[in-house]
This record gives C-alpha cells, structure tokens and sequence, in this order.
C-alpha cells in the first residue's frame, strides 16, 4: 500500500464567516499542503473536525478535494464514527467518490468491549473494498485498542493500516512485532514520529505538516536513509512547535496557526472555540522560529 504514502497531513476543515464549510479554500489547502511535503490528506477527521460534519458535507469535502488534487496526492476519508451501520454507508458512499482509503476511529462514548470493537471494524470492512486504517486514539475516545486486537484485525485482507494516536511505545512495538508483514503502522501524534519509525513503523498522520511538512518529510527521508543523527537533530528543532500545536486542543492551534500566517481556515465549529490570548501568544511566538513550508498568499515576518 505505497501509494498512500507515508506523510499524510489530517487536514483541518476550512469555515466560511458563516461557519459553513469552505470548499473552495479546502481545495486550496489541500493543493497548498501536497506542494509543501505531503504525499496525501486525511479529511474528516479529528483535525478536520469530524463531528460537527453531517453526512452530506463530508461527501461533498472528499468530492471537492479529489477534483482538486486528482492524482497528485491521495485521499483517506474520514469514515468512522461510535454508529457502525451509519459508518459502513458513509465509507460506501466515499468509496464512490474515488477516495484512496478510509480512516476507521475506535468509537467514542460508547465503552466498547475489545470483542465489540473488533466485530465493528470487521463490519465496516466487509462493507467496502477501500482499504481500511484504524485509529486509536484513547484520550479523544476512552477507549483504547488493544494490541492484540489490533494483531487479529491486521488478518482482515483490506485492514491495511492503524494510525496509532495512543502514545504506548511498548503496544505499539507489540502491534509492529505481531501484526501481518505488510500492515502498516503510522504514528497519530508529530512528537511520536520519529520513535515509532525507529521501531519499524512506516509514516506519519501529521498536523505539524501543515506548516512544515518538507521538514518533517526530509526527517523520515533521513532516517529511512540511515541519516539518523540528522533525523533526530531535525525532529527535536522541530518540537517546541509541536508542543505549541497543542497547547489546546487541536484543532484549535493549527486552525489559529493558519489564519494568523494568512491562510485562512476560518474558525472552528462549536463546541471548539479559538485559543485564549495567552494561548494564541504561545503559538504565534513558536511560529517566529520556524521556516514555514506551506504556501501562503500572505506573509508575516518569521524565523528563518
């Protein structure tokens, strides 16, 4: 499954004034984002914001977006919710689309057993032929997916893939060691790269990569390479700007990150609000230090 790529950017979901979703900027963004290091997009997710979207503008985001790019990047479409029958027809209506694969998030809210979290992304992907990523990610779900869950999942011929949000290097060794040969494992969180790469995993599901995503791409083309000190000189210049992407919670910093630097997203949808001032200082004062790779019709004055 090359073709996903290994550096794919969990694109936020641009909002008009109205707060209405903003097609034509996504578009934008999403050709702004394959020019400055990432080989493909994940809409609708926890950075796009996923929950406030109804059924008919994820659709039409994964269709606006896949006319935008065509085949420069791919797309994984945000599919999964806590409803696994309303999750089979959304990923069966993606896979019309075109897209390139889903993304499949343990369900919220509902607590389920690891039995019922197996049996529910086992439905999703008898559903579809897409290939199907799961997503764990216990401190937005509660839930977590266990490794060896995880392992049995991986025999599913197009379970292809977990984006591990978990933060657990020893489950996420666990996973690498005892899942099919070809099932790939990205990393959920920017500050986790590097780690996981070095444990066997194979890419990235960044946020960072809005803005400096051909950094973080010549960080795993290093590493991948056998420039390792490199790696790891790139990957710790860059976490000061991680950290501050998540002062509060994402999306919020990149969302403010983006508008600030001149590219605007609009503001998240309620019940996520815009970061307080002290927040906002703390990223406007981390994106000083950084060359910004993103594209940007206006400029500030940054660090070089």
């Amino acid at each position: 499954m090359d073709k996903l790529g290994r550096l794919l950017t969990a694109m936020v979901t641009p909002f008009d004034s109205q707060g209405k979703v903003d097609y034509q900027q996504a578009r934008n963004l999403a050709q702004a984002l394959l020019n400055s290091g990432s080989d493909g997009l994940v809409l609708s997710g926890t950075t796009g914001e996923a929950p406030t979207l109804n059924f008919e503008e994820k659709l039409r985001l994964f269709t606006e977006v896949k006319s935008a790019i065509a085949n420069r990047g791919t797309i994984v479409a945000g599919t999964g919710t806590y409803n696994t029958r309303e999750s089979q027809e959304l990923t069966k209506e993606a896979e019309k689309v075109g897209v390139d694969a889903c993304i499949l998030v343990v369900p919220y809210y509902n607590r389920p057993t690891q039995q019922g979290l197996f049996e529910h992304f086992n439905a999703i992907a008898q559903a579809t032929t897409l290939p199907c990523i799961l997503y764990n990610v216990p401190s937005r779900t509660v839930a977590n997916l266990a490794a060896d869950t995880v392992i049995k999942l991986s025999q599913i011929d197009n379970i292809i893939g977990v984006k591990e949000a978990s933060g657990n290097l020893r489950q996420i060794a666990e996973i690498i060691q005892g899942a099919k040969g070809d099932f790939l494992v990205y990393s959920g969180n920017d500050s986790d790269t590097l780690p996981i790469l070095t444990l066997g995993g194979y890419g990235a599901v960044s946020i960072a990569s809005h803005l400096v995503g051909i950094q973080i791409k010549d960080m795993m083309e290093k590493f991948l390479n056998g420039e390792t000190q490199e790696a790891a000189s790139i990957h710790r210049r860059l976490l000061p700007l991680i950290n501050a992407l998540f002062v509060v919670t994402n999306p919020m910093p990149v969302k403010y990150a983006l508008n600030y630097l001149g590219f605007p997203v609009g503001k998240p949808r309620l019940p996520l609000i815009e970061p307080d001032e002290k927040s906002a200082e703390i990223v406007r004062a981390a994106l000083k230090n950084y060359k910004i790779d993103l594209p940007l019709p206006t400029r500030v004055t940054q660090g070089e």
